[in-house]
């Protein structure tokens, strides 16, 4: 017997999305609370825009809280688990979300931006991972909410296998996480614990709004997605939920790229 509502899957589930206050992250929370579940919104700027999206959840009859934490800092996500367990007594959905962009030629990349991409991107999913595998661990799957102990969703980037000129330090973030993922849905599995991740292409974010921002650069971009339209965030909540279903019970260590096409490389697409 199916143990989720088909129309809300995730009936009664806990969900902690990190960096949710904005773009992806925003849509995701949005997505989950729609599926039913409970969402702590984390920020660590923009406590207005966090407070908004709570706010919108709620008046849609969801249930929201917001924290502010920084991922990199253990002490801060640690704090921040421990205020939904608080709050909720247990967690079952964490999406790994947060992230960020410091850009330079390699010769002229600086080692603090280097490390403070390292450090979010890849350092901050590790700790967030980390915390939630306790709480599945101890807890065990709970026959009727989910089939699953627990799950959690990382989010990568087509850059866990494009390689990306003057990003080195984002890619690198990116493919790391990509492993990261692979090795933790192994280690995790006999705990009936299932990690996943999402790789987004090119979506329409505030993070990347240069590159769409007018008709010939959407233009441009578009040579690069054979399906012919740029994403939205909307694209990666509906994956987010159904890879935090039960409907994706079979379903660990798979990256689900939701690219348009982007990773078929299109410029091989006539022979190359």
């Amino acid at each position: 017997m199916n143990t989720q509502n088909r129309k809300r899957p995730l009936e009664g589930q806990r969900a902690l999305v990190t960096g949710a206050n904005t773009g992806i992250g925003a849509a995701v929370a949005e997505g989950l609370a729609a599926a039913g579940a409970k969402v702590l919104i984390n920020y660590v700027s923009g406590r207005d825009k966090a407070e908004g999206l709570a706010g919108l959840i709620r008046a849609k009859d969801g249930e929201a809280i917001v924290f502010e934490a920084d991922v990199s800092r253990e002490d801060q996500v640690r704090a921040m688990f421990e205020a939904a367990l608080d709050t909720w007594g247990s967690l079952d959905i964490l999406v790994n979300n947060a992230g960020l962009q410091k850009d330079a030629p390699l010769v002229d990349m600086s080692l603090g931006d280097w490390e403070q991409v390292i450090r979010v991107n890849l350092t901050g999913q590790f700790l967030c991972a980390r915390e939630a595998a306790k709480e599945f661990v101890r807890r065990g799957v709970q026959p009727g909410l989910s089939h699953s102990a627990g799950k959690i969703i990382c989010m990568s980037s087509v850059h866990d296998t494009i390689p990306w000129a003057g990003h080195a330090n984002y890619a690198a973030s990116k493919g790391g996480v990509h492993m990261l993922m692979k090795t933790l849905a192994q280690e995790l599995a006999m705990h009936k614990i299932r990690v996943n991740g999402i790789a987004p292409g090119a979506i329409k974010t505030p993070i990347n709004v240069n590159a769409w921002a007018t008709p010939e650069k959407e233009a441009q971009l578009l040579e690069l997605i054979p399906y012919g339209r740029v994403g939205y965030s909307e694209d990666v909540a509906k994956a987010a939920v159904w890879l935090a279903s039960d409907e994706s019970d079979y379903v660990t260590g798979a990256t689900l790229y939701v690219d348009g096409g982007m990773t078929l490389y299109p410029g091989f697409e006539s022979g190359g």
